[in-house]
């Protein structure tokens, strides 16, 4: 054997498959165990091969597992057990049918290993071969073929699992009914139609940023769901943009999205003299006019975060100036804003306000100066019923509690 040519090809082979090395001199250990058993083996043998890759030398095995009465049928069971299938048993009462090539007694066992416990397996070293015919070569050929397969699958599966909320670029290779294949290096990734974004157009050979949704596992190989309507795209894709956002200075709160249409996402500076806003735009707005035109136009607001709720109401309903925000009960705020910003707050079939609420969490109600007085009678009646929730949920809570009390706890406290 060409010991340097053989190495060399191993080293090629994990390299173009992207599999470990090991797992490619495991793999040819294992097509040489199959084609000595086609050879020179018994049915039902297990054997092992280990491969020297220094000397070219291999060195066989044939391994039994140790067994004692207990674990194996008797010839009374056995003639039991004729109209029954094993899995029928139950797991605890399953036992194995003796068989010479692939199980020893114990007591035979310990000649070889007298340390050796029932349950463990025995191996014995078996005489080298080097002679093999054309079908045990066949059989090798499968093998390796089937087992490098296997090993390129699982190594795919574990890099895009890692890669899982990240963001990736690909190329649209083919498009299948509604959903678009992209070529993302070592296998393809499926955009699904509900994950594309309203109004976008796929075409063979464009190149598109994804974010990866999940990887699933199956038979064929590996399944990587792609997104391009997911919110958290657009923090991916500033992070590629904005350094400070890539090293933390400045934080993505919050994002609100509409996908194809507009979004609203809330950012706060950890470290005093950055503006959080002015590094997000960028000189010129080229920071964030690279996000839109990644994301085909879509408009995007960037708003400053703040621990004030008041203010923070205030501030997501950009670009519409905001005089008051009043915060009440169950999560509602009303937001005051001047007659002529009305419907600039409240934007096209109510998309400003209804992302500023997504973007907030609070259920945003948006009115004029004029309506003051009808604010000031619905703050007042929102506290009153409040109040007057508060009195009948204690009084739930006690009858929850009388109801769980035993007669034996109720002598207790009377006691």
């Amino acid at each position: 054997m060409d010991i340097k040519s053989f190495t060399s090809a191993i080293a090629q082979i994990a390299e173009e498959k992207g599999i470990q090395v090991e797992k490619v001199l495991e793999t040819i250990e294992m097509a040489i165990a199959a084609a000595y058993k086609k050879d020179y083996g018994e049915k039902g043998q297990i054997i092992k091969a280990k491969l020297d890759p220094e000397s070219g030398d291999v060195k066989f095995w044939q391994v039994k597992l140790v067994v004692d009465k207990n674990m194996i049928y008797s010839e009374e069971e056995l003639e039991e057990m004729k109209d029954r299938k094993p899995e029928e048993l139950p797991e605890e009462e399953k036992k194995v049918r003796f068989n010479l090539e692939k199980h020893i007694m114990l007591e035979d066992a310990k000649k070889t290993n007298s340390k050796i416990k029932a349950g463990e397996e025995l191996e014995m070293a078996l005489e080298t071969k080097k002679d093999y015919g054309r079908i045990a070569a066949q059989t090798a050929k499968q093998v390796i073929l089937q087992r490098i397969r296997e090993a390129e699958k699982e190594s795919v599966y574990n890099e895009y699992k890692s890669k899982e909320g990240e963001l990736l670029s690909g190329i649209v290779q083919r498009l299948d009914g509604r959903n678009v294949f992209l070529d993302i290096g070592k296998t393809l990734g499926v955009l699904p139609r509900e994950e594309q974004v309203m109004g976008e157009f796929y075409r063979p050979g464009q190149r598109l940023k994804a974010f990866v949704l999940k990887v699933e596992e199956n038979p064929k190989g590996s399944m990587i769901f792609l997104s391009r309507a997911y919110p958290k795209i657009i923090s991916k894709l500033f992070e590629l943009e904005v350094p400070e956002v890539a090293s933390g200075q400045v934080q993505i709160k919050s994002i609100a999205r509409e996908a194809g249409s507009r979004s609203k996402i809330a950012v706060l500076s950890t470290q005093e003299g950055i503006d959080p806003i002015g590094s997000m735009v960028g000189q010129k707005g080229t920071r964030v006019m690279a996000v839109i035109n990644e994301l085909g136009g879509e408009k995007i607001d960037i708003i400053e975060y703040s621990s004030d709720s008041e203010k923070y109401v205030a501030n997501a309903l950009s670009p519409a100036k905001v005089v008051e925000v009043k915060i009440l009960p169950k999560n509602k705020a009303i937001a005051i804003v001047p007659e002529d910003q009305l419907s600039l707050a409240i934007g096209k079939d109510g998309q400003n306000v209804r992302l500023a609420a997504k973007l907030t969490g609070w259920k945003i109600d948006v009115k004029g100066e004029t309506a003051k007085g009808e604010i000031e009678a619905e703050e007042v009646s929102e506290e009153k019923e409040a109040k007057e929730e508060e009195p009948k949920k204690e009084k739930k809570i006690k009858r929850a509690k009388t109801k769980k009390e035993s007669p034996k706890d109720k002598i207790k406290t009377e006691e």
